[in-house]
């Protein structure tokens, strides 16, 4: 028999207290009904709504081994923070995805199972393939978020990735640790570029399709800074790959 997998979630939260106790809730259900060694590593960036309250009062119900805060001083970028909860990491494999009940962690299950049987380095979540889509997104923002991944297929090597700013994936752990120093890009384009850099590497993707459902509570990060942020990643990862 071999070793057991255990999978690390990172959990990047900034005024997350409306949602973070139903997402590690859904989480933990996951993961005990499957019999899957798990951790949830949550990178709080100085939330002033009293996220951190709320994950201390969590680890006290579930242990401190299965739920792990690590906060950091204050808002330092998406791809900071998932450097930082990964090296808390324990498990082989890391599983990044949203604290805002966007993401669904019944598809986790399905990237496990996808992973095993193809044996890729990723599995991504997609909205763009049969029996993905979108919830609670207006037509402008529908069209914005695809025409964004069209234009990147279009421009980059992205190895037929049909969703390159998705947020939803899990990866295998040396894998990641190997592509996260060479990725650059901050905000939006920081899911982009990572896929970009492991296909140009010769890293294998899967993908599963998921609904992607708009956030319940609290604001969206999505604005003009975050589009215009996409472009000139986009731009730069034109000319660095």
């Amino acid at each position: 028999m071999g070793q057991k997998n255990k999978y690390s979630v990172l959990l990047p939260t900034y005024n997350e207290k409306d949602n973070i106790a139903l997402i590690i809730w859904l989480l933990v259900k996951t993961f005990q009904d499957s019999d899957t060694e798990f951790e949830l590593i949550v990178v709080d960036d100085n939330s002033p709504d009293g996220t951190q309250d709320v994950v201390r009062k969590l680890q006290r119900s579930y242990g401190e081994d299965r739920i792990l805060l690590r906060p950091r001083p204050g808002k330092l970028g998406l791809g900071t923070a998932y450097m930082h909860g990964l090296r808390h990491a324990s498990g082989n494999y890391v599983i990044l995805m949203d604290a805002d009940l966007s993401h669904h962690p019944r598809y986790i299950l399905e990237f496990i199972k996808k992973q095993k049987e193809t044996g890729c380095d990723i599995v991504s979540g997609t909205r763009y393939a049969p029996g993905g889509g979108v919830h609670g997104w207006d037509f402008q923002r529908k069209f914005i978020s695809r025409g964004a991944n069209v234009l990147a297929e279009v421009l980059l090597q992205s190895g037929g990735v049909s969703d390159l700013t998705g947020s939803f994936r899990l990866y295998r752990k040396d894998v990641l640790q190997k592509l996260m120093p060479l990725v650059k890009s901050k905000g939006y384009a920081f899911q982009m570029e990572i896929i970009v850099r492991a296909c140009g590497l010769g890293y294998t993707v899967g993908e599963v399709p998921i609904v992607f459902v708009d956030r319940l509570y609290g604001s969206s990060k999505l604005g003009t800074n975050e589009i215009v942020l996409y472009l000139k990643g986009l731009a730069w990862l034109l000319v660095s790959t």
